[in-house]
């Protein structure tokens, strides 16, 4: 999604956090989430400064290594390149272990377990100039402003997360969609 990279590359922060992790060079890797969600959101809420993020999601899938240890081992290494950000990475070749889910083929599928179907979003610098953006559930409804329920979750977890993150205070023109 072009306009997604635009507003990316419009973000110091965002492309040097995107830079650090490309080089971890790990398999089917993202920036994903909030990371790309609430930098939509503020533009589309005219807001001048961005929103602080409670942390970084970073996503990859390698079923080679599946192991805890080797995501926090990532995340200090992430951390050690740039502090002051709070990092979690989370290889989504596990992942469907501990959400109950059957096994997930790549991250978009992973991703398309998300409680949101906006948070489902991710992107990653291929190289210079080129980025790659991906989504579970397509750009359209991050852009129209929707924060949608996703039925591969319960209704439940989806309503107590939009209470408990307040997307609706912070970013008011925000329809809840079921």
């Amino acid at each position: 999604m072009e306009k997604v990279i635009q507003l990316i590359k419009q973000d110091p922060m965002r492309v040097q956090v995107l830079e650090q992790v490309k080089q971890l060079d790990l398999p089917q890797c993202y920036c994903a989430a909030g990371f790309v969600r609430n930098l939509v959101w503020d533009h589309l809420h005219d807001k001048t400064s961005p929103t602080p993020l409670n942390d970084v999601d970073v996503v990859y899938f390698d079923p080679q290594d599946t192991s805890d240890e080797r995501d926090t081992q990532l995340e200090r290494q992430l951390s050690e390149a740039l502090p002051g950000i709070q990092w979690q990475v989370r290889n989504q070749a596990r992942m469907h272990v501990r959400n109950g889910d059957r096994p997930y083929q790549d991250v978009v599928d992973a991703m398309s377990f998300w409680p949101e179907k906006e948070t489902a979003v991710g992107i990653r610098k291929l190289s210079e100039h080129r980025y790659q953006c991906i989504s579970s559930f397509g750009f359209e409804s991050l852009f129209e402003l929707h924060l949608s329920y996703n039925p591969n979750r319960r209704r439940l977890e989806f309503e107590e997360r939009v209470e408990a993150k307040g997307w609706l205070v912070t970013w008011p023109k925000l329809t809840v969609v079921y």
